[in-house]
């Protein structure tokens, strides 16, 4: 891992991402690049004869704007960390996915409130937008990473051919921690599968893999995301992975109101990756 980008609004929630983008840098030796979204009013930076901003509020407003990036740099990351920033003017959705290609970003580390539903959280529905649509895995955290430790990972799946790409991605992710990866696959009353039948579908889908330290697990509960948050307590988890379709919900796994469900309620950090 050697870019890590952290889209900042200095909210709460954009601290412990930059917090947690600090721990994993210092442990990777990754670079962090901190990006602020500016949507100025048009007279902000069309400054003909109409405009209700001088060129002097204008310098101010993006000299303070810069001094509070400054600040964020100097207040959660230490010398040893290299960090780059970048200011711009663009919709922060957009703008976001823009800088993570143009910076070969390895990981976006995004921040959120604990129990807001998934809309709502730190930048609009830009978090989920870019969960949803990032080809770059995406880090959510939606509280401070005080004792951070990424010792037990839990990847939640059908697993299903198509994410085997996305397994890939998850494998490299998890090698940079040496961590336990906690192979989850949720049986439900509406979908169920015997514990052999789910226990061979995992078996054939990691065959090809060399894998660390891990476990398959195959867990009933009422529901997917029941099955998932319920699991991840039971072993103290430390992180959530979850693939992602591209479409309204987070993963092939869940409904829409499957994924707002998580949201509210998983505040363990969650990474999500499309196929």
């Amino acid at each position: 891992m050697k870019k890590i980008l952290v889209p900042i609004d200095f909210s709460k929630p954009s601290e412990y991402a930059a917090k947690m983008a600090a721990k994993i840098a210092k442990k990777t030796s990754a670079t962090v690049y901190l990006i602020h979204m500016i949507e100025l009013p048009s007279g902000v930076i069309d400054m003909g004869s109409n405009s209700k901003f001088s060129i002097p509020e204008s310098m101010l407003y993006l000299r303070k704007t810069k001094e509070k990036v400054l600040e964020y740099k100097e207040n959660f990351f230490s010398e040893d960390i290299k960090v780059e920033y970048f200011i711009k003017k663009n919709n922060p959705f957009e703008g976001i996915k823009k800088y993570a290609e143009k910076i070969d970003a390895d990981l976006i580390v995004m921040g959120s409130k604990g129990h807001s539903e998934f809309e709502e959280i730190m930048i609009g529905s830009n978090t989920e937008k870019v969960a949803r649509t990032s080809t770059i895995p995406v880090l959510i955290v939606k509280r401070d990473a005080k004792k951070f430790k990424l010792k037990n990972l839990v990847f939640a799946s059908n697993f299903k051919k198509e994410d085997k790409a996305v397994f890939n991605k998850f494998i490299d992710f998890a090698e940079q921690f040496n961590s336990k990866i906690h192979l989850l696959k949720v049986n439900t009353p509406s979908n169920f599968e015997s514990t052999r039948e789910a226990k061979e579908k995992v078996l054939d889908f990691i065959k090809d893999y060399s894998l660390p330290k891990h476990s398959i697990n195959i867990y009933n509960d009422t529901s997917v995301e029941k099955g998932i948050l319920n699991f991840s307590k039971d072993i103290n988890s430390d992180l959530i992975a979850l693939c992602t379709h591209g479409r309204s919900g987070l993963s092939h796994l869940f409904s829409p109101s499957v994924t707002k469900n998580l949201s509210k309620k998983a505040l363990k950090p969650m990474l999500t990756i499309k196929v």
